[in-house]
């Protein structure tokens, strides 16, 4: 069942005496459960795309629908994960968490449990009453991850949340957030611009091109490859096929624009 789908989405930028294309024709459909990637080079609208899908960006034309409901009427069942955490200094982690239901004024015990429980589950529970500053890149991630699941929702939109983070830890998040996904049943859509990342943690993969921004080919992940973590699944030589097809792909797109 598809759960979001996209019917031709163009988006124009406009000047006071000019505008700019955006985004041309795009139309996709993700079903419940699955994880896409937007993968593409800096400028195809990748980011303009999320944020339409999102609800944040009206397109200038095309329709986007969640649960068949047009997606400005659905932003309550979004999550949204940046680069940047983006935590209060000021309050403790457990707070932070909880901004979600504050502001939706649905906070009760049975939700400061929840919270209390996505923080074991990512490793966090000994951190509750800390604050931001006391923490790792990664583990301000972590704690994102979890303000963004508190509010149970039905689609999750990741806009290159790693790539703030050094290699390592970077490969550890992608790990936890893709099991976490997993045991937590999520829809998912991840900007990057990580081949590497896009075929290690996705169902399917768009590849973008530019000027305007078009979905220039989809990829389909093998499934040997899904049903592995995203480190184990780097080492795998299926992986190294797709990435050197993805490679060639995005290497002719490049050739073909600068040409």
């Amino acid at each position: 069942m598809s759960l979001l789908k996209g019917k031709q989405l163009t988006h124009y930028y406009f000047n006071t005496s000019n505008y700019t294309k955006a985004l041309e024709n795009i139309s996709l459909s993700v079903e419940e459960g699955a994880f896409i990637s937007l993968l593409g080079p800096s400028g195809c609208g990748k980011t303009t795309l999320l944020s339409i899908l999102a609800g944040i960006i009206e397109p200038t034309f095309g329709k986007v629908t969640l649960n068949e409901k047009n997606v400005t009427e659905t932003q309550s069942e979004m999550g949204y994960m940046l680069q940047q955490d983006y935590l209060f200094p000021w309050k403790k982690i457990i707070d932070n968490v909880l901004i979600g239901p504050k502001i939706r004024k649905t906070l009760d015990n049975q939700t400061i449990e929840k919270a209390k429980q996505l923080l074991k589950d990512i490793g966090l529970s000994s951190v509750i009453d800390a604050y931001p500053s006391s923490l790792s890149g990664g583990m301000r991630q972590r704690v994102a991850l979890a303000r963004t699941l508190i509010t149970d929702p039905s689609l999750l939109l990741l806009d290159e949340p790693f790539s703030a983070l050094d290699f390592q830890t970077k490969l550890k998040l992608e790990d936890l957030v893709s099991a976490l996904l997993k045991q937590y049943h999520k829809t998912s859509i991840l900007v990057t611009h990580d081949i590497g990342e896009a075929i290690a943690m996705s169902d399917q993969i768009y590849v973008m091109n530019a000027n305007p921004g078009r979905i220039h080919q989809q990829f389909e992940v093998p499934i040997e490859l899904r049903q592995l973590s995203p480190f184990d699944a780097r080492k795998h030589a299926k992986y190294q096929h797709l990435f050197d097809r993805i490679w060639e792909e995005l290497n002719q797109l490049e050739s073909t624009s600068i040409g």
